[in-house]
């Protein structure tokens, strides 16, 4: 018999800058991701999303690949400049075709729709105009979009999520500049991370408002991290950590709160977050539905003496090892025991049952999704077939992960992993294959489904005892 209860949702996901491409069709706006992408030095060979996997033009293929695949849901986040051009104001008929017409596929094919309203592609426009997510005004603007959204599609789509992975956008874009808006400012990051949670509580209060029939969530990052040794130093160093890494992120959008001993830390140390009238309320008041879990690897703490300012490696440029560091407070060490990938990340399975138990410890019993989960590789190809027996080999044990964490009692209602295809992976670019569905970049984007591909049928197809 099953661990995963007979309606668990099997699906996988991407997201729309590294799919879609046309990144200048039919009306759409910049994104900051359209622009710094272009810049020199800011990507892998220069790699950028203008083309992509081409899933703007190709997805009623990509679709029927998903049907074929078996997929009970698909995880996608909309392009906000694709509907916006200029953020707010005017909205793209022709952006909100294409989003309600994969939606209709997919429903076509019985496959769930799940709505992540943002991952990462600001548009450029309110970049320009108040500074992006530094600007309090981008609370409001992103009410807007929200709000467009839900009127367009939340007839036909009852999963949303408002963000993907605050701590990579936020983390990499202002505290070591690797990713728009390329600045090395924590005091402004800690603030724009407030407008953040901010932006979230608006959208959940809008979307029950209007009365969308069912859930909201938020995604975040689920890097559960253990202490390299028992000394007291490390002890300490790994509960600032699991503080920043964890508390801080979840808190503010499952309780409605911050951790009162970070937020006393980053005001002693920044003065910020600044609060206006009424921002604790909209917080408290603004409860999502469910969050989902995007789990990669954990990480060792130890004391930090040594390393000067932040290390932030939560996107995986090779060989850089290690997440963020604060000189006085906690660094991220090599596991010597450990088992990683080519990108320095722990393969660490365990650490997912783990991580979920420490969710339902501080959290409660509140519904999860597992939102990504992958081996980032470059995968071999024999005689023309992809054989990507280490993806196959990193799923199955934690799809195994997930089973656990439910017979413990977890709610745990679907599992998506990363990604559905081949596609462009940040500043990564094309060499970091997660799909399974490879994508031939010298034959017109041809499309060849992996071994993995009929491996996760069989996953699927048996509810997952066929791993």
């Amino acid at each position: 018999m099953s661990q995963f209860p007979k309606d668990f949702l099997w699906g996988a996901a991407t997201a729309a800058y590294q799919v879609e491409g046309a990144h200048d069709a039919d009306g759409k706006g910049l994104s900051v991701w359209d622009v710094f992408s272009h810049l020199p030095g800011t990507t892998h060979e220069g790699t950028n999303g203008d083309v992509a996997a081409d899933h703007y033009h190709r997805f009623k293929e990509d679709v029927a690949l998903m049907a074929e695949l078996g997929m009970t849901s698909y995880r996608f986040s909309i392009s906000w400049p694709r509907v916006l051009p200029n953020g707010t104001g005017e909205v793209n008929e022709a952006g909100i075709k294409f989003y309600s017409d994969l939606i209709d596929e997919l429903l076509r094919h019985n496959i769930r729709p799940m709505i992540t309203l943002y991952h990462w592609d600001l548009p450029q426009a309110l970049q320009d105009k108040f500074g992006g997510w530094a600007g309090r005004e981008i609370v409001d603007a992103f009410d807007e979009y929200a709000r467009l959204c839900y009127q367009r599609f939340g007839d036909r789509v009852d999963l949303w999520s408002t963000f993907n992975e605050t701590i990579v956008f936020i983390g990499m874009g202002y505290f070591t500049g690797q990713h728009p808006p390329k600045l090395k400012d924590p005091k402004l990051g800690i603030q724009a991370c407030h407008h953040v949670f901010l932006s979230n509580a608006r959208a959940v209060k809008s979307f029950r408002e209007m009365g969308i029939k069912g859930q909201i969530g938020f995604v975040n990052v689920l890097q559960p991290n253990d202490p390299i040794s028992q000394e007291p130093e490390d002890i300490r160093a790994w509960e600032i950590a699991e503080g920043i890494y964890t508390h801080w992120l979840y808190d503010p959008v499952l309780k409605g709160e911050y951790p009162r001993d970070m937020l006393e830390m980053a005001q002693a140390a920044f003065g910020v977050p600044e609060f206006h009238p009424g921002d604790a309320e909209l917080l408290k008041e603004n409860i999502v539905d469910f969050i989902g879990l995007n789990y990669y690897k954990r990480e060792m703490v130890a004391r930090n003496d040594d390393v000067q300012g932040f290390d932030l490696n939560t996107s995986g440029q090779k060989g850089s090892g290690g997440g963020m560091g604060f000189k006085g407070l906690f660094k991220i060490v090599k596991n010597p025991n450990g088992v990683y990938t080519d990108w320095d990340w722990e393969i660490y399975p365990e650490g997912l049952t783990d991580a979920i138990g420490r969710i339902r410890h501080r959290y409660g019993e509140v519904p999860i999704y597992i939102t990504e989960n992958g081996l980032g590789a470059k995968d071999p190809i024999v005689d023309g077939a992809v054989l990507d027996q280490p993806r196959i080999d990193y799923l199955s044990e934690h799809i195994r992960a997930v089973g656990r964490a439910i017979e413990q009692g977890a709610d745990v209602r679907g599992y998506y992993p990363w990604s559905f295809i081949d596609l462009l992976s940040w500043l990564n670019g094309y060499q970091k294959q997660y799909g399974f569905v490879y994508i031939d970049r010298e034959n017109n984007l041809a499309r060849k489904k992996k071994l993995s591909f009929e491996w996760y049928q069989k996953v699927i197809r048996s509810n997952g005892d066929e791993l």
